[in-house]
């Protein structure tokens, strides 16, 4: 299997968890009660993940906790990015794009919870 193939299997899990999350929870409950409800579907699907990953900010050698944190970093390679707002906009890829670049991680999703049908609310980027 290649690392390609991997990395979409694991956006795969992740997005079949988040799908099974909104079936049961609907739209319109705020992110922490979909951040948990989704850690406890990636546990029960033996998915292993970090929750509120802390972010530094490294700033000419210094090394700067400014208290950015990742929802979820699964399986050390992706990262996740959770949402409950009207509609996605860039300022929402913007930011996930700057937790990959501080991460050192190349892929991440950002899901917002707050639409009818899951799918419309999942943006998959690639640093």
């Amino acid at each position: 299997m290649t690392i390609e193939q991997y990395d979409n299997g694991l956006s795969y899990q992740v997005i079949g968890a988040a799908i099974e999350v909104h079936r049961v929870l609907g739209p319109g409950l705020l992110e922490s009660a979909y951040q948990a409800c989704l850690c406890s579907e990636l546990e029960d699907r033996c998915v292993s993940f970090v929750r509120e990953q802390p972010l530094p900010v490294v700033y000419k050698g210094l090394r700067l906790d400014c208290g950015y944190r990742l929802d979820l970093v699964v399986d050390n390679r992706l990262a996740v990015e959770i949402k409950c707002v009207e509609c996605l906009g860039p300022i929402h890829e913007a930011q996930l794009l700057t937790y990959l670049r501080l991460s050192g991680l190349r892929l991440g999703l950002l899901i917002n919870f707050n639409v009818p049908v899951l799918k419309n609310g999942i943006v998959r980027l690639v640093l």
